[in-house]
């Protein structure tokens, strides 16, 4: 299921999703323009298990990606910005 976002009168902002092209709105955090594209599961437990967002402040860590490079980012608190490269592990 795909999220839509809000009308804005601010551009559609492009990135990279797991290697593929997608586009937030302005001023989404990671975690949102990652859920609104459609990805379920951000990281994997020790276990192996799927894992998201719970809490979106920070708090819980379970919406670690990567994120231009730089491993375990809380993608809840990242603003997405035009041309980020963000990599899920589900």
């Amino acid at each position: 299921m795909k999220i839509r976002s809000a009308p804005s009168s601010q551009p559609d902002i492009a990135f990279t999703l797991n290697g593929r092209p997608a586009t937030s709105s302005a001023g989404c955090s990671v975690a949102v323009a990652v859920l609104a594209n459609g990805a379920t599961g951000f990281r994997r437990s020790v276990s192996g298990e799927l894992r998201a967002p719970l809490c979106a402040m920070g708090i819980c860590y379970e919406c670690r990606l990567t994120i231009n490079g730089q491993p375990h980012q809380k993608s809840c608190q990242v603003v997405i910005g035009s041309g980020m490269v963000v990599q899920t592990d589900g």
